[in-house]
């Protein structure tokens, strides 16, 4: 499949799965955190490739990831849940890379991406 017609895919996905009947950006994010509720596979393994602000994972550094956090969604940033020195906290989905998971959960991410990019 040529990287076109992974994007018209991708797109169709978005529109048609991810961001259908909303009209506000609050329901489009909404829409995003459920799709990749629905699509990752959780508990997963991750490596952090890019430092953050609001995050104390440096980069290099691999996590395990157990599911969404509950802060509210935005269309610019989703947080997850992860396991990090004995607790538990959200960090960005953006700032991290899944490692050795199934299919669904490399494509949510990699959607996830790609709409930020855009």
């Amino acid at each position: 499949m040529s990287w076109t017609e992974k994007e018209e895919e991708r797109e169709e996905r978005i529109k048609m799965r991810i961001t259908v009947d909303t009209y506000s950006a609050e329901e489009q994010a909404w829409g995003w955190y459920a799709y990749l509720d629905d699509m990752m596979d959780f508990p997963f393994q991750a490596r952090c490739v890019s430092e953050r602000e609001e995050s104390p994972l440096k980069e290099g550094e691999t996590i395990r990831v157990i599911g969404m956090s509950p802060t509210d969604p935005t269309l610019s940033q989703m947080f997850v849940t992860i396991e990090w020195m004995d607790r538990e906290l959200g960090v960005p989905l953006e700032q991290l890379e899944p490692l050795e998971t199934g299919r669904d959960t490399e494509q949510a991410i990699a959607d996830w991406q790609y709409w930020l990019d855009r």
